[in-house]
């Protein structure tokens, strides 16, 4: 730490006097701080690791300063006064000051944002899935909106969209300012404008892996992004599947871009202090087998040997007669293990009870009724378990056909004897989130509907 008063003449080091000597006989030099594990610096040197990860805070916190990259100047001088450095440089922030630094973006509906615990928030990763024509990406293009409105309700900050399959759709973004009642009631000046949307096209992985490591973050700084939309996240993947990519290498390979890119969405969120949302595709999912068993012997039979599957003595002259001889003299093979589609000794620890809890499509026996009116219409989100496990939240949009009138078969036509009318009705979940109670395995979710204003609620939608 020799080094120190060269890097920063001004440092306050009579509040680590007790750290300094050591930190200088282990070699440990103002870098090594800074870009080593606190841990290893701690154990280098035989220091409290709370201890060096506060100067190294302060370091930081002076480095940044000098540079102009923050405004510190208080904060040093307060640093100097405070007698307790441990209360002015705390590691650990309360939960009064998490819920003062919470920022959230609205849907302008009160039930939806109750169904997710007040919005969607900063720094997290959120993903929208459900089926084609759920309304995945009429929710994105409301926070596309609502992003630029003042707290609460927004962030008073522009947003950027990434779309992988279908441009911005900037007729439907009007509507929604002209159609809303809350958008179209705030004054032209501070109303939302289409001007503050960035639109980005990525066809194919490439551009995709290119523009979120370079050109993006470049965007985030010079524009102060409020809000990303990725619409949607595996397109991409799907669109470059083949046959090959089935191998264990391939599928190894996927899984890393998989992590990777979930450890740089994350880094930008928190970084640029902004919400990153995508919307997911999904995949049927068939309902598990019933448990069978092989068919029984009747009581008292015995099961056929193999002399017995013999009907004549071959001629031993021919070589199939004597292959037949050799199957009928020599004992039978031992038994194979018969493939068994019964219940395993654990069943909870089966993936077809697992991902009950982190699809949003449920085929648990608690939701049997739910299915049967489904159809079983069972979904799983796109990209696997091993993307679940990069985002913070998902949110299930799940679509129900509801059918009124005669049910008799026929051409459906209006006016006839077996016409049938057609509703669909559509359903948001929360299958997981920190910040938010996930929606019951037997509740349907909150009901919503789309309309030329946007999303809205129609009722509590749990059944």
């Amino acid at each position: 730490m020799t080094d120190l008063l060269h890097t920063l003449p001004n440092f306050p080091t009579k509040h680590y006097t007790h750290l300094i000597p050591s930190l200088e006989k282990s070699l440990i030099t103002t870098t090594d701080l800074l870009t080593l594990d606190p841990l290893e610096v701690a154990k280098r040197a035989h220091l409290p690791l709370l201890d060096v990860r506060r100067l190294a805070n302060h370091v930081l916190a002076s480095l940044q300063s000098q540079l102009g990259v923050i405004d510190g100047t208080e904060a040093l001088r307060k640093h100097e006064e405070s007698p307790n450095l441990e209360d002015a440089l705390s590691l650990k922030a309360s939960g009064r000051t998490i819920s003062k630094e919470w920022s959230a973006i609205s849907t302008l509906d009160p039930l939806l944002d109750a169904a997710l615990g007040g919005g969607i928030p900063t720094t997290y990763i959120t993903e929208v899935t459900g089926e084609s024509g759920a309304g995945k990406t009429q929710f994105l293009l409301s926070l596309l909106l609502t992003t630029q409105l003042p707290p609460p309700h927004g962030l008073s900050r522009p947003t950027v969209y990434i779309s992988t399959e279908h441009p911005l759709p900037t007729s439907r973004l009007a509507q929604l300012l002209r159609s809303n009642p809350y958008l179209s009631s705030i004054p032209a000046s501070t109303r939302p404008s289409l001007t503050r949307i960035f639109s980005i096209q990525t066809p194919d992985l490439e551009s995709q892996d290119h523009i979120l490591t370079y050109q993006l973050p470049v965007l985030l700084g010079r524009h102060n992004i409020g809000l990303i939309v990725i619409d949607s996240i595996a397109a991409n993947y799907r669109a470059e599947r083949s046959s090959s990519s089935t191998s264990g290498a391939a599928l190894g390979l996927r899984s890393t871009q998989l992590v990777q890119l979930g450890h740089q969405l994350r880094s930008l969120a928190r970084e640029h202090n902004c919400a990153i949302v995508v919307s997911n595709q999904v995949a049927d999912r068939f309902a598990p087998l019933p448990s069978s068993s092989p068919p029984q012997r009747p009581p008292g039979s015995s099961p056929p040997s193999v002399h017995s599957q013999i009907s004549s003595p071959p001629h031993p002259d021919s070589s199939q007669g004597m292959q037949s001889l050799d199957a009928a003299v020599m004992p039978p093979p031992p038994s194979l293990p018969q493939p068994q589609f019964s219940s395993p000794q654990y069943p909870i620890l089966t993936l077809d009870h697992q991902q009950n809890f982190f699809t949003g499509w449920s085929s648990g026996p608690d939701s049997q009724s739910q299915n049967q009116n489904q159809n079983l219409n069972l979904k799983t989100p796109s990209l696997g378990l091993v993307w679940t496990n990069q985002i913070a939240c998902r949110i299930a949009l799940v679509k129900e056909q509801q059918i009124y009138g005669n049910s008799g078969e026929g051409n459906n036509v209006e006016g006839s004897a077996d016409w049938t009318p057609r509703q669909w009705k559509r359903y948001m979940k929360v299958v997981f989130a920190s910040w938010a109670a996930a929606t019951g395995s037997e509740e349907r979710g909150t009901e919503f509907e789309i309309w030329s204003g946007g999303l809205r609620a129609v009722g509590q939608g749990s059944d």
